[in-house]
C-alpha cells in the first residue's frame, strides 16, 4: 500500500527559503500526523492549539492544512476529557455513510 504524501507546512517561517528551527519541527509534527487517524489528529493538533492560546487554531491550520473547525472539535472535545468518544472505534456508531441497499431489478413474473 502506497503511503500519503506528508503535507508540507505553509507558515511564513517554512515557506522562507532561510534555515529555522520550526521547520525540522512542523515537518515531523506532520509527519507524525500522516501516521494518525483521524481522531488522533483532531486531539493531538488540538492539544498543539491549547499550547499556543489565541490564534492557535489558524496557526495549526497553516502548519498541518486541518481545517480549523476540526481542530477546534479536537480542542473541545479534549475541553470535555474525550467524554462520549468510543474508546474501540475511531467514529461515534452511526458515523459515515449509510449502507447502499442492494438494487435488483423486479423479477417479471410470466
Amino acid at each position: 500500500m502506497q503511503e500519503a504524501p506528508v503535507y508540507r507546512c505553509q507558515c511564513p517561517r517554512c515557506r522562507s527559503p532561510k534555515d529555522h528551527p520550526d521547520k525540522l519541527h512542523h515537518h515531523r509534527m506532520n509527519l507524525l500526523l500522516n501516521r494518525m487517524d483521524e481522531q488522533q489528529r483532531r486531539w493531538y493538533v488540538g492539544l498543539e492549539s491549547m499550547k499556543i492560546g489565541h490564534g492557535g487554531d489558524t496557526q495549526l491550520a497553516l502548519i498541518t492544512g486541518m481545517n480549523v473547525e476540526t481542530i477546534r472539535t479536537g480542542r473541545n472535545e479534549l475541553d470535555n476529557d474525550l467524554e462520549g468518544r468510543p474508546i474501540d472505534r475511531v467514529r461515534l456508531a452511526g458515523g459515515g455513510r449509510p449502507p447502499v441497499e442492494k438494487k435488483t431489478p423486479p423479477s417479471n413474473p410470466t
